[in-house]
């Protein structure tokens, strides 16, 4: 009769250490999710400069920044221009790109610090200047790795809790309480 009673015991506890690493398997996968969302979560770096007749929003990505260019009155795209990007002494012709836009690589770009940008648009005939610069703030986006440690101390505190308390129910259950 022993046997028979302990058995329910035993499926109870199996089926307690089942839920556990159900459980803490969940709280992994949060958090592998968690780190991969970090990871791939970062922004680019921004740059916008603007005069009375345009304005450019620049997007850095590595050691390559995309610009788009629009009219001010109406913020209409402009496609035909010949873009030129000065900065550290350099300057870098722009090429345009297939949804309207205009791109540049640099390997200048990659250095950290604050970079001062003059973007010279020429349209029919028409040359301006927009000054615009990049921080290194602006840079270097939050890599997530903050929170991918304070996701991991939650997991490792209501592991050792649900843990805690798995084996205290355990206990209470063989002294008969």
């Amino acid at each position: 009769m022993d046997a028979v009673q302990t058995m329910p015991t035993e499926r109870r506890a199996a089926n307690a250490g089942r839920r556990l690493a159900f459980v803490l398997g969940a709280l992994c996968a949060l958090l592998s999710f968690g780190a991969a969302r970090a990871a791939g979560g970062a922004a680019p770096a921004r740059i916008v400069a603007r005069s009375p007749d345009y304005r450019l929003v620049g997007l850095l990505r590595g050691e390559t920044m995309s610009l788009r260019v629009s009219r001010t009155l109406d913020d209409a795209p402009v496609t035909n221009a010949t873009v030129v990007a000065e900065f550290r002494g350099r300057s870098y012709p722009a090429t345009s790109t297939v949804d309207g836009g205009y791109a540049f690589s640099a390997p200048d770009l990659g250095v950290p610090g604050a970079a001062a940008f003059a973007f010279r648009i020429a349209v029919a005939g028409r040359v301006e200047t927009l000054r615009g610069t990049l921080q290194p703030s602006a840079r270097k986006a939050d890599s997530g790795h903050g929170r991918v440690r304070q996701l991991g101390w939650w997991v490792l505190n209501f592991s050792v809790c649900i843990g805690f308390l798995w084996l205290l129910a355990r206990r209470r259950k063989r002294t008969g309480s």
